[in-house]
């Protein structure tokens, strides 16, 4: 009896034993759980033309995105989580956007989506996110209706230049440096064209210049003289284009051909690709609009991003080799007030990211520091005097200088 009192003894005794080290493996597998969660990152979706004429600004809003995130997880990244950048080809196509996009926020599950390189491309996908309810920042597309979209509960914000403030700014650009008097308006006829012309009309209807004639062109039109000889017959001094990469080329060669030199007050649509390579010597008659630059004398955000540019990509030596800028530095930023908006939010719940912009008091960005960049009825943090005057020097986007 006594010999089996022990045998009981030392079985329960094990038992509690091994009780005791399963319950010990199972809080450790749910610690360790609980901090893989905890670690997981937060995906940021970009969508963008990857290959094709635009994918030069592809690349620089990639690379742009990508610095700002590794400084961000270098300090812990968000709510402690670390942010990862998910891209998507779009190939500049407005049907392959809105694929990306849905990929990109059903299967990936970003908190956040980055995209519309081109106009046609953010306002087919705008519909989409506004009723997923997905907040969408626009880095790099101007067309004005892509942010005043009309929705009652809107999602899209934009970190980037708008056609209304652009075509302000080209009139009185235009005015200021040539004396124009009577411009003649060449637009890509597209979404991007309809919205320029619009702008273009009530900035000029409010210097009080009257246009010498409005002509179109398709985007894979290689001939524009007809339209650019009505403009020239009728007197124009001045041409305000709006074209991306190749439509914009074709316009310069067209005027080649013609033997006209006007001055080409452009829209940045050039600054997207292998402008130089398509257009020709005479690409570097086209004065664009950008809204930041690597030349000069930088701010201390300027300084920490061109460094890291250098340190991350071998081909980047100096200013002019981060081409287009305007990519780099838009999309940066952009990453930026995501960022904040999340920290705001305290949560990865895409209607709480979305408050969480109208939250925002302050970044200190590339382009401007920011003081409260968003309210719910103003979804654009740039404004018209946010912008800069550029020029192609060879395959270099370089400030412009009067001469």
């Amino acid at each position: 009896m006594k010999q089996v009192s022990k045998l009981s003894s030392r079985f329960l005794c094990r038992a509690a034993m091994f009780r005791n080290m399963a319950g010990a493996a199972f809080s450790t597998a749910l610690l360790f759980s609980s901090g893989a969660l905890a670690a997981d990152p937060i995906k940021i979706g970009l969508v963008t033309a990857l290959s094709g004429q635009s994918a030069r600004a592809g690349e620089a809003l990639t690379r742009g995105a990508t610095i700002a995130i590794e400084e961000i997880n270098a300090k812990g990244g968000v709510l402690g989580r670390p942010l990862e950048l998910v891209r998507r080809d779009d190939e500049s196509n407005p049907a392959k956007g809105l694929i990306a996009a849905r990929e990109l926020i059903q299967r990936e599950k970003v908190a956040a989506l980055i995209g519309g390189l081109d106009t046609p491309v953010a306002l087919a996908i705008v519909p989409f996110v506004n009723n997923a309810k997905m907040p969408f920042v626009v880095p790099w597309a101007a067309g004005t209706a892509i942010t005043q979209n009309g929705a009652s509960s809107n999602y899209v914000f934009r970190v980037s230049a708008m056609d209304d403030e652009v075509d302000k700014a080209i009139v009185q650009f235009a005015r200021k440096t040539y004396d124009t008097k009577k411009p003649g308006l060449i637009l890509v006829n597209n979404p991007w064209g309809e919205s320029n012309e619009h702008g273009l009309k009530l900035a000029m209807k409010a210097a009080g210049t009257e246009p010498a004639g409005i002509e179109k062109f398709e985007g894979n039109d290689v001939d524009v003289v007809p339209q650019l000889s009505r403009l020239k017959q009728a007197g124009a001094d001045t041409l305000f284009l709006v074209g991306n990469v190749g439509p914009a080329s074709q316009v310069v060669k067209s005027l080649d051909r013609m033997g006209w030199a006007p001055p080409i007050v452009s829209h940045w649509g050039p600054a997207g690709g292998r402008f130089t390579e398509l257009a020709g010597p005479n690409a570097k008659n086209v004065i664009f609009v950008q809204t930041y630059s690597f030349f000069g004398d930088l701010s201390p955000a300027g300084k920490k991003v061109m460094a890291a540019l250098q340190a991350k990509y071998p081909d980047i030596k100096g200013p002019a080799d981060v081409t287009p800028a305007v990519g780099v530095a838009n999309a940066y930023d952009t990453v930026l007030m995501i960022a904040s908006a999340i920290q705001k939010a305290g949560k990865t719940d895409p209607t709480a990211i979305r408050d969480g912009f109208y939250a925002i008091d302050r970044v200190d960005g590339l382009i401007k520091t920011y003081e409260k960049p968003f309210t719910q009825t103003k979804h654009d943090a740039l404004t018209e005097n946010d912008y800069i005057w550029t020029r192609f020097e060879d395959n270099r986007i370089l400030p412009f200088v009067k001469k």
